[in-house]
């Protein structure tokens, strides 16, 4: 909190009448207000702190007897008044500035108008401090206010939190603790976006379940993020068990991935490393993107936010840009975090014609975002149509990497046909003489060229329903039924999958390891990670 103390302090000297802080934190806030007051060093004259509500009116040393100052007219009167160096902090007093014209009290902010002179050209320093969780200003003060950023806590601020629980606990016997350093640092990245009430309130909660914390009370934390994403209304918070061992293939996008995991904790900065940005990953339908999406979040243990572009537009004139901006907003305040942006290209087209230009807007504040955001928040984006994709959102710096995605490779089949079996055939009473082997699944994956691996688990389902219909064991031939009966996409879309190939093959990093005999008939650069 160095940087807000600071910028506080410089407003303070710089005799700005008043300064408006958005905030839930009130009493962290208060606190650094005090610290800063009373330092002589940095406002070089040491002032008193007093605070105003509706519910105490003015409170402080040597206030005016509560009754006098229970209306905000009188409160600011009695700052009028005061003849001394001091702060005056009020809280939520936006409700007076209104939302609406007819809403605002007009004799509150005209009499704003005619201290903020006194306070510049006044003996005694005197500032006022606006103090909410609402950031809202009437047009008449928007010259007269300045508006000051008040972080969430950081590692620091919920590291020394969490050792001060621990160690509070652990002297009184009450709790067991088996989270080494490295474990604490990973349950304070995973509250950044928390108040530090919050944030106590889920280390708590992960304490008082079984008297024990450990690095699987993790969860605890996710789901007080959680909350906050269900009350912001446009991201869905996804809770995924997919575990990345079950998505078949794409080895060279796994790879990726595995070695950016935890590059956004404390320990990666020894190397300099940036958090990564995200990655697009585009191709062809049912070749599993979406489920890497899922299996990210839970192998990275981040929550995965789940932005529907469709919620992002509204009936009225900048409402989808702004709704667009909480859900951003939303996703820093829970980072680290993923953002999964599923089928980018219809939320996001190449033009906004025919209605009004608003696309166009909400996909300029999107890449805006991209480009400048800091806080670390992985965007994962998945295409099926590269065709609808804006060349601005390609170019590099938007993404750290384009994935192209292709028909699964043999060894990707067999890998796919081994989930599923593995998955599904369970019960000795259906599984009869079959025996999942190498050879046998390579057998499979030979009558399957060019199916897709939602095509290969239909194909595994439909063997199970001609078994299950018959009331009998499972066969090999069930499996070379279902197969041949099936039309795969690559035959159906020959010439629009040869045409994304082509695409890939210019502007996109191929996401499996391309085997042996293979290069040139796939799409994506033959890069490996």
């Amino acid at each position: 909190m160095a940087d807000f103390s600071l910028s506080f302090a410089n407003l303070l000297r710089a005799r700005f009448p008043y300064i408006y802080i958005g905030t839930w934190e009130e009493e962290r806030v208060l606190g650094l207000i005090r610290e800063v007051a009373r330092d002589a060093a940095r406002v070089r004259t040491p002032r008193t702190v007093f605070t105003w509500s509706v519910t105490d009116a003015l409170v402080g040393p040597g206030a005016p007897p509560r009754e006098t100052t229970e209306s905000p007219l009188d409160a600011l009167a009695a700052v009028e008044r005061h003849a001394e160096p001091a702060i005056f902090v009020f809280k939520d007093f936006h409700v007076f500035f209104g939302t609406q014209t007819r809403d605002k009290d007009h004799q509150v902010v005209r009499k704003l108008r005619d201290l903020s002179a006194m306070f510049r050209q006044g003996a005694k320093p005197k500032s006022i401090v606006f103090l909410s969780p609402v950031v809202q200003l009437p047009l008449e003060l928007e010259k007269e206010i300045t508006v000051l950023d008040f972080d969430l806590p950081g590692v620091p601020e919920v590291s020394e939190l969490l050792q001060g629980m621990i160690e509070g606990n652990r002297a009184s016997g009450r709790i067991t603790v088996t989270l080494n350093d490295k474990d604490i640092e990973r349950f304070a990245n995973a509250a950044l976006g928390l108040t530090l009430h919050e944030a106590e309130n889920a280390f708590a909660r992960a304490m008082v379940r079984d008297a024990t914390l450990g690095p699987d009370d993790i969860d605890m934390i996710y789901e007080e993020k959680r909350q906050i994403v269900g009350k912001a209304g446009i991201l869905e918070f996804v809770k995924s068990d997919v575990k990345i061992e079950e998505v078949g293939g794409l080895g060279n996008l796994k790879r990726w991935l595995k070695k950016r995991d935890k590059s956004w904790l404390e320990s990666a900065q020894k190397y300099q490393l940036p958090a990564p940005k995200g990655v697009l990953v585009t191709g062809i339908p049912g070749c599993g993107k979406s489920m890497l999406s899922k299996a990210i979040g839970a192998a990275w243990q981040l929550p995965l936010l789940r932005l529907d572009v469709g919620r992002i537009f509204g009936s009225y004139i900048g409402q989808s840009e702004e709704n667009l901006r909480n859900a951003l907003r939303t996703a820093e305040a829970v980072s680290p975090s993923i953002l999964w942006v599923d089928e980018i290209e219809k939320g996001f087209s190449k033009s906004g014609e025919g209605d009004g230009g608003t696309s166009s807007r909400i996909f300029a504040t999107f890449l805006t975002w991209m480009q400048e955001k800091a806080k670390p928040v992985f965007v994962i984006a998945t295409a099926n149509n590269i065709d609808g994709l804006p060349p601005e959102l390609l170019r590099k710096g938007r993404f750290d990497e384009i994935f192209f995605v292709d028909l699964p490779t043999k060894r990707e089949r067999m890998d796919i046909f081994r989930l599923h079996m593995n998955k599904r055939l369970r019960h000795p009473d259906v599984v009869g003489a079959i025996k999942v082997t190498e050879d046998a699944l390579g057998k499979l994956a030979d009558i399957t060229d060019g199916f897709i691996g939602a095509e290969i688990e239909q194909a595994v389902i439909s063997a199970l329903f001609d078994a299950y219909a018959e009331s009998r064991a499972l066969q090999w031939t069930d499996f070379s039924r279902a197969i041949r009966s099936t039309v795969p996409l690559s035959v159906t879309q020959k010439e629009r999958i040869d045409q994304i190939r082509r695409w890939a093959n210019e502007r996109a990093v191929s996401a499996s390891v391309v085997e042996e005999g293979a290069k040139g008939t796939r799409g994506g650069r033959t890069l490996e990670f």
